[in-house]
């Protein structure tokens, strides 16, 4: 360890009734270390964490020792403990958004936090803020200091709640899953922010991740839990290179990361400039000059041409224009990977791909059909040939159906079945998904993330969809659940025959799966081409730093990387 031990568990039990959550925890966390906890959803990463700072629901039942400095957080008086949470332990929570008050400024939260620790009036308060925000990277902290949260992006958010954690410097700062779900640039932002944070403060991070990448380039030690239990801790170099338990060695084996030829590809372009491959386009640096691709000559099933979407401000606000002209081509049977930042207006092509946003300019051609220009009854049967998995697949499914009745909706709406057809067919979709069908009759409350995102891809694909919309469908999953999502999305397309229009910040990922890539920003498509060659020869300004962005479950390569990044900000 790189200094004294500040933070000690033993023996450490968290117990809801007759459920054991955490079993016999231990593990230490030094002065100025950074220590990363790894394991699934479930494994008690989060609610060993929790119970340090007595955030448990009153049903949980806490054992063992939690010494802060030789004083036992758990034996404290709740006086003691409050004056503790937030003044000698900082959290930065796993949602930004839900952490924060939707109803007060970023200015009026973050006065609160260091007034009820600190005897500061409020105008040196105020000051102190602003200086906090100004810490972090906060863009235009002034202003910022009078925003709501609803008004900043995700990355922005993030942001504010580290500010808010170190507000009062305090010895130990635990970070639960600070990155899930952020962009790999933002990511890698906030990472930075936070080895920044570690370096001029001081601070000890308890570092609570599933992400394997983020562990190699921000981690000291790891401790890896599972049901329940530490079942390996050591060096982080000694365990990417030599674990020494099979579960740590299958957590290791899941991780998705960029192939040995991307990283490469990446440092040549560096070195050099890259020689723009065969039907490899690149845009010019400049998005809003970026080229418009040559369609294809065989018939593509999905025909994007010139498509613009423009959001019109209320008020004296700006229109933003979230797609300008952009241009793409889906083959029967391909899948396409459409990567970008969040904003680049990724998500915005997909909902005028599925008919849910009437663009501005442009054509969606699904066939010979323009989705744009058809209604009524032609519009339901172009529709039916369009499957779309969303991201967070918890809120796109009804919590007041059960699964089956929900994979059933579209062969309902549809008329494709009737009577107990109905029910052959949802078992079919569940078993197909590798679901039991017996967990049609459950809630989506009752299903694990895994489990919900299968139901999703079930309903989908219930009319046998030409294309499938994939709008991040793994990015919130634990590595183990994300390589099986992604090993069953490669075995239902050879099954089923669809094309996929694949929407991903997760380069790693769009490598695995996608055939061809289409890179976005700032609403424009600045280079297209074979996912080969566009991530092992980037040849935009723009793909690099996105591929310089993301991690990879290595500390060696991953230290590179890190420079490679600070090469491009």
């Amino acid at each position: 360890m790189s200094g004294a031990g500040l933070l000690r568990l033993h023996d450490v039990a968290v117990s809801f009734g007759d459920v054991e959550a955490v079993r016999g925890v231990g593990y230490e966390v030094g002065a100025g270390e950074v220590v990363a906890v790894v394991g699934e959803s479930g494994s008690g990463k989060t609610v060993t964490a929790m119970s340090l700072l007595g955030l448990l629901p009153p049903t949980a039942r806490v054992t063992g020792r939690a010494e802060l400095a030789g004083r036992d957080l758990y034996a404290m008086p709740p006086a003691e403990l409050r004056a503790a949470r937030g003044g000698e332990v900082g959290m930065v929570f796993q949602e930004p958004m839900s952490a924060l008050n939707p109803v007060f400024t970023i200015g009026d939260q973050l006065v609160e936090a260091i007034r009820t620790h600190q005897p500061l009036a409020v105008p040196a308060a105020r000051e102190r803020a602003v200086e906090l925000l100004t810490l972090v990277g906060l863009p235009d902290p002034r202003e910022r200091f009078r925003s709501y949260p609803h008004e900043l992006s995700g990355g922005q958010l993030q942001r504010v709640v580290i500010a808010m954690a170190v507000a009062n410097e305090p010895k130990l700062l635990i970070a639960d899953e600070p990155t899930t779900a952020l962009d790999v640039t933002v990511q890698a932002e906030i990472l930075e922010l936070l080895r920044d944070l570690r370096e001029r403060l001081g601070t000890a991070i308890l570092l609570i991740t599933h992400d394997m990448g983020v562990v190699a380039d921000l981690a000291d030690r790891v401790v890896v839990m599972h049901d329940g239990r530490v079942v390996e801790q050591g060096p982080v170099e000694e365990i990417f290179s030599a674990p020494a338990e099979d579960y740590t060695r299958q957590l290791l084996g899941s991780v998705i990361s960029l192939s040995t030829a991307a990283t490469t590809g990446l440092e040549r372009a560096l070195a050099a400039e890259v020689e723009v491959a065969p039907g490899h386009l690149a845009a010019s640096e400049h998005p809003a000059t970026a080229s418009v691709p040559d369609v294809a000559a065989a018939a593509p099933l999905l025909r994007v041409e010139k498509l613009s979407v423009t959001y019109r401000g209320r008020f004296r606000a700006m229109a933003v224009h979230a797609a300008s002209e952009v241009s793409l081509h889906v083959e029967p049977g391909e899948v396409l990977g459409l990567v970008g930042e969040s904003g680049s207006g990724k998500s915005t092509v997909a909902r005028a791909v599925t008919g849910l946003l009437a663009p501005t300019a442009g054509s969606v051609h699904i066939g010979d059909a323009d989705i744009t220009r058809v209604r009524g009854r032609a519009a339901k049967e172009l529709r039916r040939r369009i499957g779309v998995v969303f991201q967070d697949p918890l809120s796109s499914l009804n919590p007041r159906t059960t699964v089956g009745e929900s994979v059933a909706t579209p062969l309902r709406l549809h008329r494709v079945a009737r009577g107990s057809e109905v029910d052959g067919r949802v078992a079919e979709l569940l078993s197909a998904v590798q679901l039991s069908p017996s967990l049609g009759s459950r809630y989506p409350h009752e299903l694990s993330g895994g489990q919900r995102q299968r139901a999703c891809i079930a309903r989908a694909l219930a009319l046998r969809p030409d294309l499938l919309v994939a709008d991040e469908p793994t990015s919130a999953l634990d590595v183990t659940i994300q390589a099986r999502i992604l090993d069953l999305l490669r075995e239902l397309r050879h099954e089923f025959g669809f094309a996929c229009l694949f929407i991903s910040h997760d380069l790693a990922v769009i490598e695995q799966l996608a055939d061809r890539v289409a890179v976005m920003h700032r609403g424009h498509v600045v280079e297209q081409g074979p996912a080969k060659e566009v991530l092992t020869a980037p040849a935009h300004p723009y793909t690099r730093r996105l591929l310089s962005a993301a991690p990879v479950a290595d500390p060696e390569a991953q230290r590179r990387r890190r420079e490679a990044w600070r090469q491009l900000r």
